[in-house]
């Protein structure tokens, strides 16, 4: 039997949980699905210090465990587990998680976005023997060490920052010539005594001894000669992806897969259905403008609960 629910909000996250307060203190008795990982990708973030309201900084688990809390004290309810499958081409909306089903007139879409990998075989060989997608969990295990990190852009200036704190040397591995990074960025990279660059390179192989990896063979991409630079670790820092797959077909999404909104609202292509956080903004993707657009979602499915007569 189908439990049936005013609200369902699909993801946790700043978005998901600030959706779900809006969303309890409007009495619509929200349903919230976290997914696998509740609190999203700040779970993985050690210190968030551009989170207005905490002068001294938070640590992402804390921040996001607090966000819950404050949504559970008025009424929200919470499933652990992902969506496996949905159906919004017919009123009341249908929602599978796992072998639960859940119909609602209302959804609110805050899946947010994952890191992306580079896809290639060795790198899957070595996750989790020196191959990782995020410093702030890993870092501690590569002290003493060398390590290397993919990309160029914020992402990746962060994460190689943060791994001068265990490592002894950290290389930036950036198929260009010069940083994508923001200026204050780019500038804190170069001026960091630990941290080194590869320029003009792609990694062509995780090199290893199948229990550990030694180093990354790269590959040039001005003449395509190759080298091996060691490295215990390597960390992607490549960008994210948005975790739409369970929505396609259902709603309107852009060439990489963000879900479309019809801004200034969270309205999607489909009526009743709103998204908010990093699953609908390729933007900006920070936790203070992901838990605004919660707000939005929240008062917008209100709003729209309210003209169809659902109290």
């Amino acid at each position: 039997m189908a439990q049936h629910e005013k609200l369902v909000i699909i993801g946790s996250g700043p978005a998901g949980y600030t959706a779900a307060l809006y969303a309890a203190r409007a009495n619509l008795s929200p349903l919230l699905i976290e997914g696998f990982q509740p609190g999203g990708q700040l779970t993985i973030t050690s210190d968030v210090e551009n989170y207005p309201g905490f002068p001294e900084g938070i640590l992402g688990p804390e921040l996001m465990e607090k966000f819950k809390a404050q949504a559970e004290r008025f009424g929200t309810r919470f499933v652990l587990g992902e969506v496996t499958r949905v159906d919004f081409s017919r009123q009341p909306f249908q929602i599978w998680q796992e072998d639960n089903l859940y119909t609602a007139h209302a959804v609110i879409v805050a899946t947010g976005a994952s890191a992306k990998w580079l896809g290639i075989q060795s790198e899957a060989q070595y996750r989790g023997k020196g191959v990782s997608a995020c410093a702030t969990c890993d870092g501690f295990f590569f002290r003493g060490v060398e390590v290397a990190v993919v990309g160029g852009g914020d992402t990746a200036v962060e994460e190689a920052t943060f791994l001068t704190k265990y490592a002894t040397k950290v290389t930036m591995i950036h198929r260009r010539s010069e940083l994508r990074a923001s200026k204050v960025m780019a500038e804190r990279a170069r001026k960091n005594p630990k941290i080194e660059f590869a320029w003009n390179s792609t990694v062509d192989e995780v090199l290893g001894d199948g229990k550990g990896m030694t180093g990354v063979k790269l590959k040039s991409t001005k003449d395509g000669s190759t080298r091996v630079l060691p490295a215990k670790g390597l960390f992607m820092g490549i960008g994210h992806e948005p975790n739409t797959a369970v929505f396609k077909g259902q709603l309107a999404m852009n060439e990489v897969g963000y879900i479309q909104v019809k801004s200034p609202s969270t309205c999607t292509s489909m009526d009743g259905v709103f998204a908010a956080g990093d699953v609908s903004d390729p933007t900006y993707r920070q936790a203070v403008s992901a838990a605004g657009t919660g707000c939005q979602a929240a008062i917008d499915a209100e709003r729209w609960l309210a003209e169809k007569g659902i109290h």
